[in-house]
């Protein structure tokens, strides 16, 4: 599609990946309605970074997952200067823990925002977006969507649903305008990432993306159409080996657990006041 025409909904875009992807868009002329539950975050970054961008910009403030909040935005968006043509659902959580260390209420957010709120999103808006001539849905994933990783059982879970939903919606629109995306970055460098997650990637010698890279490729894949892509290598190659020949990754990645192991029970910083897991990105 040609982004100049493109009229955005990005939720979680006060920073880290969103905050890229709404640049990368906005550099590219789309419009681009910034959703994020941090209100003085999104106001922020408008003022600063987006300041160029400001007439193609609006803000808006919902916690995704709410369902009066999502029910909101979608009639919103549905008027949002003529309504949205494309959905990008960025917003995320992600807990790098054992799951017998796992508190239930991480668990509950972790699907409540990965997996609930995109799904009735979608559901909300897929009625209005097959009446635009060219829409699309584009959501963000993960590396750990194809590859099952420890210490990320639950995050892992949430982005194979992702992608498995990706699909069937892509299948189940077919014959309509409205083209499903499914993006699945491998580790990149944002504010959610712990200490204890840095040090495991960096002992494992595992690659770490910035978020324009993570931009770029969702530029990249809305202008191309292309329905499914992983960012980075080796990453691509694993998640298709995964397919393939699961037992083979098994035996690699059981080595790497007595370094999981160790990193993933690092007791975390504590979270400043103040701080909102839903207004940031997943890592991976």
């Amino acid at each position: 599609m040609k982004l100049s025409t493109a009229r955005v909904l990005l939720t979680g875009a006060a920073g880290g990946i969103g905050g890229a992807i709404a640049a990368e868009l906005l550099g590219q002329g789309a419009t681009v309605l910034l959703v994020d539950i941090n209100e003085p975050a999104l106001r922020r970054f408008v003022s600063g970074e987006l300041q160029p961008f400001a007439e193609r910009v609006e803000v808006y403030t919902a916690n995704l997952t709410s369902a009066d909040d999502r029910a909101r935005l979608a009639e919103f968006a549905k008027t949002w200067r003529g309504g949205i043509n494309v959905l990008i659902n960025n917003a995320g959580v992600s807990h790098f823990r054992l799951l017998e260390d796992q508190p239930p209420g991480e668990v509950d957010l972790a699907l409540a925002v990965n997996v609930q709120a995109p799904i009735h999103l979608c559901r909300l808006l897929v009625s209005h977006l097959q009446h635009q001539d060219d829409a699309h849905i584009l959501n963000t994933g993960s590396v750990f969507g194809g590859i099952g990783y420890a210490a990320y059982s639950v995050y892992s879970a949430t982005k194979f649903a992702m992608r498995g939903f990706s699909e069937a919606l892509r299948r189940e629109l077919a014959d309509t305008t409205v083209r499903v995306h499914y993006l699945a970055p491998r580790a990149t460098r944002t504010g959610i990432n712990t200490a204890a997650v840095d040090s495991m990637n960096a002992e494992l010698g595992v690659s770490m993306d910035t978020p324009p890279v993570v931009a770029r490729a969702v530029r990249q894949m809305l202008e191309a159409g292309t329905v499914e892509a992983v960012v980075g290598w080796p990453e691509k190659f694993f998640v298709r080996l995964n397919g393939l020949l699961p037992r083979l990754v098994d035996g690699a990645l059981r080595k790497q657990l007595p370094v999981i192991r160790r990193h993933a029970r690092t007791k975390p910083a504590a979270i400043s006041p103040g701080t909102d897991l839903l207004s940031t990105r997943t890592p991976t």
